[in-house]
């Protein structure tokens, strides 16, 4: 069942630069032709929800997502995605709303 992920785009790989990276063989698999998003999930923290993090010791929380359609690094988007049996790794079903 989708569930909805608003993310931040940290580092972002086309199709054309997999073969370059060094993926784990069932995300290389799974990404095939795709791009590969690695995000921060829930957004753009501003200064005080990082400062807040730090004291309160929460890490920021890493995904990575495969889909059809890539987002340039440092845009936030909001996408449908399942959950793959890799962990920390989802599989987008459809990009709902991107900011600019």
């Amino acid at each position: 069942m989708p569930e909805t992920l608003t993310a931040d785009v940290v580092h972002a790989l086309a199709p054309d630069e997999l073969e370059e990276a060094d993926l784990q063989p069932e995300l290389a698999e799974l990404a095939a032709g795709r791009h590969v998003l690695v995000c921060r999930k829930g957004g753009k923290p501003s200064w005080l929800e990082r400062i807040l993090a730090f004291f309160r010791r929460t890490p920021i929380e890493a995904v990575t997502v495969v889909a059809d359609e890539g987002v340039a690094e440092g845009e936030e988007f909001t996408a449908q995605v399942v959950e793959t049996n890799l962990t920390g790794v989802y599989e987008a079903v459809g990009v709902t709303d991107r900011d600019p």
